[in-house]
């Protein structure tokens, strides 16, 4: 770090501090920032007056153990090629099974990087179904999209989108009118933004006063949208502000917009540790119908339990913090995880486990 950076970090933290005469909470709902509050040290130097929570940022951590379940299902049937994002392959599900183990039996998983990279392994492979698994925030969901409409006009037949995709509008709604979590403020997610812009956003300071702050993910960015947000609350001109505008337009990115209107729909979402929250979820719409893995294999949700004693509910919704859980750091590590929030690079407790910090709570 130059030393003109350190200069301006220490400037914004001493600010900040100045700014506050009561305690100030602020959420991030964004595992990248999540891990940049982490590993830039930041969390350290915050005084005892600014306290951080996560939030339910972390797509792989948010993800239900019911639609676990399914992929699961979907993994074990003859004929079935299943594609993910790496994450996904080291999170346990209801009987403690992950994915690994399962491909390590000779279930046919394969990690991609891009759901283009399963539509090719579905032309190359035309005797198998070969079933991408949809996890992710707005930010992945245009490009879903985009690769299930070029199947549909290559007349693949093979492929299909198991979609567990979750909105974050929803979520905030759902965070700020749960009377059991108080939250001063948002950090808003960088990278959903660049596809939905602020307007989806503008509920939290209309409807519930609470300011909230769209960030890059710098050091600087992130001290810079945490002064704002207490400026709002302070100066009771609460809105919704974006110090990202070097990425973030405030329409957003109006193509991505449409390819999601045009292949999904909303529908209501399950979150790990929460339960079903109204219109947070996408579904393939009629339209695109025949690629919706759930109707193709007449896929059902099971009533499945989260597993003994693992909080990451309680810490994905900023309630706890990750060493408050009986099991952090002892059964649940990230070399043998127990809950999500330990196995994705993004998930909190994997960073309070990387980098030693205690709670802010």
């Amino acid at each position: 770090m130059k030393s003109n950076e350190r200069q301006e970090i220490n400037t914004l933290l001493q600010e900040i501090d100045g700014l506050l005469s009561a305690p100030f909470r602020f959420m991030e709902v964004c595992g990248t920032h999540t891990v940049a509050i982490f590993r830039t040290g930041l969390r350290s130097l915050f005084s005892d007056k600014l306290k951080h929570v996560s939030g339910p940022g972390c797509p792989v951590c948010v993800t239900h153990p019911a639609e676990i379940a399914l992929g699961m299902d979907l993994a074990e049937q003859k004929d079935v090629v299943l594609t993910i994002f790496g994450d996904m392959m080291r999170v346990p599900d209801h009987r403690g099974m992950t994915l690994k183990e399962l491909r390590a039996k000779g279930a046919k998983i394969e990690i991609c990087y891009s759901p283009l990279d399963s539509l090719k392994i579905a032309i190359e492979n035309p005797d198998k179904e070969v079933v991408f698994w949809g996890i992710g925030f707005e930010t992945t969901v245009p490009t879903v999209g985009a690769t299930i409409v070029q199947a549909q006009k290559m007349g693949i037949e093979n492929f299909s989108v198991l979609s567990c995709h979750k909105l974050v509008p929803p979520a905030l709604r759902f965070l700020v009118t749960s009377k059991d979590i108080e939250i001063h403020g948002f950090l808003l997610p960088g990278h959903v933004s660049t596809v939905i812009g602020v307007k989806p956003y503008e509920f939290l300071a209309k409807e519930f006063n609470i300011p909230a702050v769209i960030s890059g993910f710098e050091a600087i960015d992130i001290l810079q949208a945490i002064y704002l947000m207490i400026k709002m609350d302070i100066g009771g001109n609460v809105r919704i502000l974006n110090q990202y505008t070097r990425a973030v337009k405030a329409e957003g990115n109006k193509r991505a917009q449409e390819i999601i209107s045009e292949v999904f729909r909303p529908h209501d979402g399950l979150w790990r540790g929460i339960g079903t929250i109204e219109g947070s979820g996408l579904e393939i719409s009629d339209k695109y119908s025949k690629f919706d893995a759930k109707k193709r294999f007449d896929l059902k949700f099971q009533d499945v339990k989260e597993p003994k004693g693992c909080r990451c509910g309680e810490v994905l919704q900023g309630k706890i913090s990750p060493d408050k859980c009986p099991l952090f750091g002892k059964k649940c590590t990230p070399l043998s995880p127990v809950g999500p929030c330990m196995v994705s690079t993004e998930g909190s407790c994997a960073a309070f486990y990387k980098y030693g910090l205690g709670s802010n709570d």
